[in-house]
């Protein structure tokens, strides 16, 4: 059950516990930022390729750290072997902040999440997210005509990336939200695979609807079989993108996500 729903129905007392236990995972959040700073410091002297990589290694030790000292169990499982030294255009569906934290769990591998600008200004976290990612202002063409060519520029150097093709949290009643064309757009222009994953405990883990609601217990990804563009013209944009939806939209069901099965049961 989610934690909104399940805060509905417990004692003041174990309120109180949930309370205490999300002020512990932001604290523990920040001291982990703060610890590992000076290394995000160090790396970034590297410049934007080296040291992007090293942004996102030492971003993996953080989520390594921060989900035990928090009591989330995390597995990544795969449905076909990985190779992790070819690029990819990893795709995931999107329903919470701790996507997050679960997409670095489950990537390991270099690779640049396509992630908004509206982060970058935070102090500390902000030099870190720079660093780690491909910034995007959506509303802003030239912003988005920029964060295309860098994505292509790291396939280049096969380096791969990661967008969430729905851009924004999924708040409706179907197991995913329309999908934007952009990640499918560069996969066709560059002759990259798409690799979709699910994430199917975000949802329970911590709520959409509220930042502090956070649950310990367990963390699922699974990565799915690769999806080649070998076959589609670079006109079809709308049929790679379609087809990797209905791909997602039917393996979230059958792997009983909740916010999935719900919407079938209604």
């Amino acid at each position: 059950m989610a934690a909104i729903l399940y805060l509905s129905s417990v004692s003041p007392m174990k309120r109180t516990l949930f309370f205490l236990y999300n002020m512990y995972a932001l604290i523990t959040f920040i001291a982990l930022m703060l610890l590992l700073f000076p290394f995000f410091l160090l790396v970034s002297l590297a410049g934007p390729v080296t040291g992007g990589n090293g942004a996102i290694r030492i971003c993996m030790w953080w989520a390594d750290a921060w989900m035990a000292l928090i009591g989330i169990r995390h597995r990544t499982s795969f449905e076909v072997p990985h190779d992790p030294a070819r690029p990819y255009i990893f795709v995931a569906n999107h329903i919470s902040y701790i996507d997050a934290v679960i997409l670095v769990k489950s990537i390991r591998q270099y690779f640049r999440p396509l992630a908004r600008a509206e982060s970058a200004s935070l102090p500390i976290f902000g030099f870190i997210y720079r660093n780690a990612c491909v910034t995007v202002d959506r509303s802003d063409p030239e912003s988005r005509a920029a964060s295309v060519n860098r994505l292509k520029s790291l396939l280049r150097k096969k380096i791969s990336v990661f967008v969430f093709p729905e851009g924004t949290f999924n708040m409706g009643d179907q197991p995913l939200k329309s999908f934007y064309d952009g990640a499918f757009r560069v996969a066709l222009e560059t002759g990259t695979p798409i690799k979709p994953i699910l994430f199917l405990d975000g949802y329970d883990r911590m709520h959409y609807s509220r930042l502090a609601s956070l649950t310990p217990g367990r963390s699922r990804s699974v990565y799915l079989e690769e999806i080649a563009v070998e076959g589609y013209g670079v006109d079809e944009v709308a049929r790679l993108r379609d087809h990797v939806y209905a791909i997602m939209h039917q393996k979230l069901v059958a792997y009983e996500a909740v916010w999935a099965q719900s919407s079938l049961d209604s």
